[in-house]
């Protein structure tokens, strides 16, 4: 194996995706490049932390949701599982939109898409609160799959640190919506549905940010052309790439099943809700510095020595919540929170070292993304179907300490300092038909 991390090499005008001109490339000297390459860095992360909160706010104040529209549990729960679905059903389509719109313009869309749907929230509608969902996640689920082409194609010397932002953003914004939503709602006497579309507002601070990318890369070139004609092909069979599309799934269950039954779990050992509800919060607070720690830290460990360590530190926390749910609670959400974060923010680094430009990290991207959110949709459904037959928690838990073993072998599989890059694609890439 190689070294435990190593830029790869800058892009150039054989690398140069949809809506890049090779004059535009981020090899760009001086002030004015430092100018550039730190307002595009500040797009990117306004762009990732607008990533969750629209969706993880509906969480908080799900019950009071259920009490003025009469919705069943089930329904309910579809504000929760849309996203997911639409995280991993239209991932797919994300590379063709990246191709033919061009990077930024597609990215300066998926926060229109954003704001839109958190806006059509409003509506005094039960269909118009699942369309507004379904918007919102749609916008959502593209993005998931461009920023992280972005980030290897314009940082191609900053792969960790960029990558340790994005998903310390992530985090952060899931964090944020979680732990203020309600706070804020309160203390301006908001419905639940203004509480709801609020969390549209930064993504249109995001959307103004964004823009300025978007006219300076919208222009068609030569190689927009090409590429879209050629789009990569043979990614669905290549080993690497089902390593780095196992890893994002097994700990997207991991995350996501967890998540949404962990209030459920404190309150039924005898927790407050208020408490409960605070604990995941925390939890995703403490995941921020686990978020970016990993990729960091990948320059100097082995990313799948980071793998491993994250899930035993995962498990020690699940371990600890089906022992003594209420002994030492913080200690066991720190411990989720620094291994489901440094998971997260290794599964994004993972498709984009294993990725030779920019092209074929959207597209390893979407596919790692398909597969890992539809288990992660699948994730909660499962586990709540173990609850009601066993009828407590400590299966359901035991059963995420078991998921964590492949986890942990995916990461190491997903270390291995290869390509995901079937030639032929490459070559189609290129204009060369091999």
């Amino acid at each position: 194996m190689g070294p435990a991390f190593r830029p790869d090499r800058a892009v150039g005008s054989d690398d140069v995706d949809a809506g890049t001109r090779p004059e535009e490339t981020p090899a760009v000297r001086g002030r004015a490049g430092l100018r550039t390459g730190f307002l595009l860095g500040a797009g990117v992360i306004a762009l990732a932390l607008n990533l969750r909160p629209a969706i993880v706010a509906a969480s908080p104040i799900l019950d009071t949701i259920r009490q003025d529209t009469g919705m069943t549990a089930t329904a309910a729960g579809l504000l929760t599982t849309l996203p997911l679905l639409c995280f991993g059903l239209i991932a797919p389509l994300a590379p063709g939109l990246g191709r033919r719109l061009g990077m930024e313009p597609a990215l300066l869309w998926t926060m229109a898409a954003v704001c839109c749907g958190s806006a059509l929230r409003l509506t005094p509608s039960t269909v118009a609160l699942m369309a507004g969902t379904v918007v919102v996640g749609a916008g959502v689920a593209v993005a998931n799959v461009l920023l992280p082409g972005v980030i290897k194609r314009d940082f191609p010397d900053r792969i960790g640190l960029m990558t340790g932002l994005y998903s310390m953003s992530l985090y952060a914004g899931a964090a944020l919506a979680a732990g203020l939503t309600v706070p804020i709602g309160t203390a301006l006497g908001l419905h639940w549905r203004p509480e709801l579309a609020m969390w549209g507002l930064p993504a249109l601070v995001a959307l103004v940010l964004w823009a300025p990318q978007s006219r300076r890369r919208s222009r068609p070139s030569a190689a927009q052309a090409a590429a879209a004609q050629h789009p990569v092909r043979g990614m669905w069979s290549h080993p690497i790439a089902w390593l780095v599309t196992g890893y994002m799934g097994m700990q997207s269950l991991s995350y996501y099943a967890a998540a949404a039954y962990l209030p459920s779990m404190l309150t039924n050992a005898g927790m407050s809700a208020g408490t409960a509800g605070w604990m995941l919060s925390f939890s995703s607070l403490v995941g921020v510095a686990g978020a970016f720690a990993s990729p960091v830290l990948a320059r100097h460990v082995r990313p799948g020595l980071l793998a491993v360590t994250g899930t035993v530190v995962t498990g020690a926390g699940f371990a600890g919540l089906a022992a003594a749910p209420t002994g030492l609670p913080y200690l066991w959400m720190v411990l989720l929170g620094l291994g489901q974060g440094a998971a997260i923010s290794l599964a994004m680094l993972f498709v984009v070292l294993r990725s030779p430009d920019a092209r074929h990290t959207a597209q390893l991207s979407s596919m790692a993304q398909f597969v890992g959110y539809l288990l992660a949709a699948a994730g909660p459904l499962a586990l709540g179907a173990v609850h009601q037959s066993t009828g407590g928690w400590t299966v359901p838990l035991i059963i995420l300490i078991v998921l964590l073993v492949p986890q942990a072998a995916l990461g190491l599989g997903a270390s291995v300092d290869r390509h995901a890059a079937p030639r032929r694609s490459t070559d189609e890439g290129r204009g060369v038909v091999s």
